[in-house]
């Protein structure tokens, strides 16, 4: 009868011997622990970490332990995912035996691979950015490439603003021809009644007063008008009386 405390007990110490650094217990009763997993400094001395929990089930190893993870930096949730998955992997393939090293183990070498795949990212994202710029530069050289299109959304935006300038321009030709139209004296008469006693004010306003002599003019009732003679006019009437 396999007697699974005691191979989870020295598993534990062996771990705690290999991982002093990173390696933390959270509980005993069930045996709960971290271990933290860094992976080889990459292009900048940069490095990916895990921190990975494990918890021992009551028949474990012959069960596969349980696990999660507990905290990450600069580990994209995808590449977490994959952790997770290769986790399972290893479980399945290592069940019956203690296999908290192999698990550690094949973590490890995972983010190794990360941080030359982050560099090959980085180069990938840097050849992107070039290339862009390469087109970028040859659109300004050759210009826009005319399609049916874009030349139909051209067009109907030139005929739109010909159309504006045409009312533009009528509208100020209108204005023009306004303002050549001058209105006879009977019209400025009509319109401005200021106008009937304008020149009597202009002499009163510059200080000279104006009299009538009622005498000089013949009394309209006295003159024998006939205005409806054909041959009636009214100069010779001022004639006779010479």
């Amino acid at each position: 009868m396999t007697d699974y405390a005691e191979e989870q007990r020295n598993e534990l110490e062996a771990i705690e011997s290999i991982y002093p650094d990173s390696f933390t217990v959270l509980s005993e009763v069930p045996t709960s622990f971290t271990i933290t997993v860094t992976s080889d400094a990459g292009e900048n001395d940069e490095t990916v970490e895990v921190t990975l929990q494990f918890t021992y089930v009551e028949k474990y190893p012959d069960e596969v332990p349980l696990w999660e993870i507990y905290s990450q930096e600069n580990l994209e949730d995808s590449d977490a995912e994959g952790i997770l998955t290769l986790l399972q992997q290893q479980a399945e393939e290592n069940l019956g035996m203690v296999m908290i090293f192999t698990l550690v183990t094949a973590v490890q070498d995972k983010l190794n691979e990360l941080v030359d795949e982050i560099k090959n990212r980085r180069e990938e994202e840097k050849r992107r950015k070039e290339e862009a710029a390469e087109e970028a530069e040859k659109v300004l050289f050759q210009g826009t490439v005319v399609t049916i299109e874009n030349f139909l959304s051209w067009k109907a935006k030139f005929e739109l603003e010909m159309a504006e300038l045409r009312r533009k321009r009528q509208k100020e030709e209108e204005q023009q021809q306004a303002g050549k139209i001058k209105l006879t004296g009977k019209k400025l008469f009509e319109t401005d009644h200021n106008l009937d006693t304008s020149d009597i004010q202009f002499l009163e306003d510059s200080g000279n007063s104006v009299e009538v002599d009622e005498s000089l003019f013949q009394d309209l009732e006295e003159l024998d008008l006939d205005e409806d003679d054909p041959d009636f006019d009214p100069l010779a009437l001022g004639s006779d009386e010479d």
